[in-house]
């Protein structure tokens, strides 16, 4: 975590216990009943669960270990990685409106975008009214 330039974790194994425990046993889970009414816990995983659980005290400690360009950070981006495939998992749901607003969040475009290359011209029907008009000029200045 990054309070005052210092990490809680600097060691490779410890973060790595740390994540697999995040996985094993979330913060954040829904209860589901079955039909005969047995409970379920089903995890939700999210990026503010894991920097908690993490023991950090923002979000913005995760993306502190991204930055590092060490096996610390490599494990914090593969735990990010599954966590965005959860959210992507979850577009098959029926309510997706929050999901898509955390994958907008983390990178992703519900839009296409095109690039142009190439010169722009400029509309042909304004090009031929110019040209009259510059021929009218000649006629004009010839009276």
């Amino acid at each position: 975590m990054s309070t005052g330039g210092k990490f809680i974790y600097t060691d490779a194994d410890e973060l790595q216990k740390a994540v697999d425990n995040y996985f094993l046993d979330p913060p954040n889970f829904r209860l589901v009943t079955d039909k005969n009414g047995n409970e379920t816990k089903i995890p939700r995983y999210t990026i503010s669960g894991f920097a908690y659980s993490l023991g950090f005290i923002s979000r913005q400690s995760i993306y502190d270990y991204i930055k590092r360009d060490n096996n610390l950070s490599y494990i914090i981006k593969r735990a990010c990685f599954f966590i965005e495939s959860e959210y992507e998992a979850g577009l098959r749901d029926n309510n997706v409106a929050g999901v898509v607003f955390a994958l907008k969040n983390m990178g992703w475009s519900d839009r296409q975008e095109h690039t142009h290359s190439g010169e722009i011209t400029a509309n042909v029907f304004f090009d031929k009214i110019a040209e009259k008009a510059d021929k009218f000029e000649d006629i004009e200045q010839e009276d």
